[in-house]
């Protein structure tokens, strides 16, 4: 009953994932953005190991005379995958040696007057970095070989991207577990900070209330001692009287 549950539970994920890749298949389409003169935008990606990467980019009506923009793709870890200096368009494709974000940053050189520029870029990873049109013209194979061969590698890729989940589960799992220990640690030397604080607060308290008994002691015998004194010259100044007085 249990392995049917989980194999169950596995199905459910391969049809979501595929239908994801499915959805993403279709609605991968370039992007269009502005750029101020002087202005850098960044783009991310995040592209798992061993995963083919490929990109365009060009500028829409570019500006003849102006050196346009400079670009550069580099890896989570600042490898650099391609460099591209005053350009007005290029390509570039990589297969990725590690997973993360990668990046494509795009400057725009200083103009004057100030210029804007329109970059069109498109950027596709996985499955949507081939070109099935044209494996279909140099295969000379029909439609449903073509088909068959898109959901052949969306599976490899879908299994990969479980693997891939996976991984990141534990590592965040992992991350949980640290993170609490590490909190359960910090809450206890908060407390015994917290102790150790409050002992010597009322250490210090019942040192100034002793200190404080301990002087009005001392006051207190020493208006005794006053007093007897003067009870004392006062005994001897009366017999001293008395005497004089029976002379």
């Amino acid at each position: 009953m249990v392995a049917y549950i989980t194999m169950w539970r596995w199905s459910c994920w391969l049809i979501v994932i595929m239908l994801i890749f499915e959805s993403g298949s279709k609605m991968a389409e370039s992007m269009r953005f502005d750029m101020h003169s002087g202005e850098t935008k960044c783009i991310s990606e995040d592209v798992k190991a061993d995963t083919m990467s490929v990109g365009s980019y060009s500028i829409v009506d570019p500006i003849k005379g102006d050196p346009n923009v400079t670009v550069r793709v580099t890896s989570p870890h600042g490898v650099s995958y391609h460099y591209g200096d005053k350009v007005e368009k290029g390509t570039f494709a990589f297969t990725a040696s590690e997973n993360g974000p990668y990046s494509a940053c795009f400057w725009s050189p200083l103009h004057k007057p100030p210029l804007t520029t329109i970059v069109e870029f498109d950027w596709r990873s996985g499955v949507e970095a081939r070109d099935w049109s044209n494996v279909a013209k140099k295969g000379n194979i029909e439609a449903m070989e073509i088909e068959l061969r898109k959901l052949s590698v969306t599976v490899r890729n879908v299994h990969a991207e479980m693997y891939y989940l996976r991984d990141r589960e534990e590592e965040m799992q992992e991350l949980n577990l640290s993170t609490n220990s590490e909190m359960a640690i910090m809450g206890f030397l908060s407390l015994v900070v917290c102790v150790s604080v409050a002992g010597l607060q009322s250490w210090h308290l019942r040192c100034y209330k002793r200190a404080a008994t301990d002087r009005e002691i001392a006051g207190i015998d020493k208006a005794r001692i006053r007093e007897r004194e003067s009870k004392d010259t006062d005994t001897r100044f009366t017999w001293f009287t008395n005497t004089m007085c029976v002379s």
